[in-house]
């Protein structure tokens, strides 16, 4: 088969949310809160570059950082994390912390995450919904509560946590200060725009991530994760919908429903719809 449906696993954290987003079901009001639902490959598929999850938070995740690929081989793993997310729905006051609000040494870093006054010294910046951001590995960070966003991200689990607001959870404060850039946040250069009918929304360095909303046929190129947000359509003849999520293995032909919003994500420098 050219594409797959895959299947799709519930995290419960405790701070995520029992009310999820349309194509979800919701969780019960007296089980836990889910904070993540990733979406998993068939066996036969070999360990794929990217992993594709949604979030639901309701507190403000640690303030970790992920090791680039050199630094994560360096410690037995397949390549390092840099992550992209899009923002879905925002709740007032929503934040994502990104970086620091100034250069500081490490040693300084060390000692701010161990006295908690790093929480302070991170750029908390107000997010709203359809936002994109490129979070390229080094980079100090923090998910805020209140958010409903996709996740894309190098396939790995390897998370430093520096600050975790006195939970009573590992901190890794050696390893993520060595692999940190304690220094404020620049994005990315934004990508450039090919047609009405398809945007590049990430162009970050380890995938790249489009937006198609056009309602004329098209092919899928190359191998990648097709990530329907609403709406629906056809991967040659088989029918999705919102709430999934497609890996395409081959070249394959995209018909989108009028008013559908899909992304499209995969790695290398090949761009969708060409």
């Amino acid at each position: 088969m050219p594409a797959t449906k895959l299947s799709t696993i519930r995290i419960n954290k405790p701070w995520g949310r029992h009310r999820l987003w349309p194509g979800f079901e919701d969780a019960p009001a007296n089980g836990e809160p889910v904070g993540e639902i990733w979406y998993k490959m068939p066996e036969s598929v070999p360990e794929p570059e990217l992993l594709v999850k949604y979030l639901f938070t309701s507190e403000r995740l640690s303030i970790q950082v992920h090791p680039g690929d050199d630094d994560a081989r360096a410690v037995g793993y397949a390549r390092g994390k840099d992550e992209a997310w899009l923002i879905l729905a925002v709740e007032p006051g929503a934040t994502i912390a990104l970086g620091t609000r100034y250069p500081i040494s490490s040693p300084e870093l060390r000692a701010a995450a161990l006295d908690g006054s790093i929480e302070a010294l991170m750029d908390w910046r107000s997010v709203k919904a359809g936002d994109v951001i490129y979070s390229a590995a080094g980079t100090i960070h923090a998910i805020g509560a209140g958010l409903t966003l996709i996740e894309v991200q190098q396939n790995v689990d390897l998370t430093y946590r520096l600050y975790d607001y006195g939970r009573p959870r590992e901190l890794h404060l050696d390893a993520g200060v060595a692999v940190s850039h304690p220094v404020p946040f620049v994005d990315p250069p934004a990508p450039i725009q090919d047609t009405p009918d398809r945007k590049v929304v990430v162009e970050g360095g380890k995938f790249v991530i489009e937006r198609l909303v056009g309602v004329d046929p098209c092919t899928l190129p190359c191998a990648g994760w097709l990530i329907p947000i609403t709406g629906g359509g056809h991967l040659d003849r088989q029918w999705f919908t919102a709430g999934e999520c497609w890996y395409v293995e081959e070249p394959v032909s995209l018909t989108l429903e009028a008013g559908s919003n899909v992304l499209f994500a995969y790695t290398g420098a090949v761009r969708a719809g060409s």
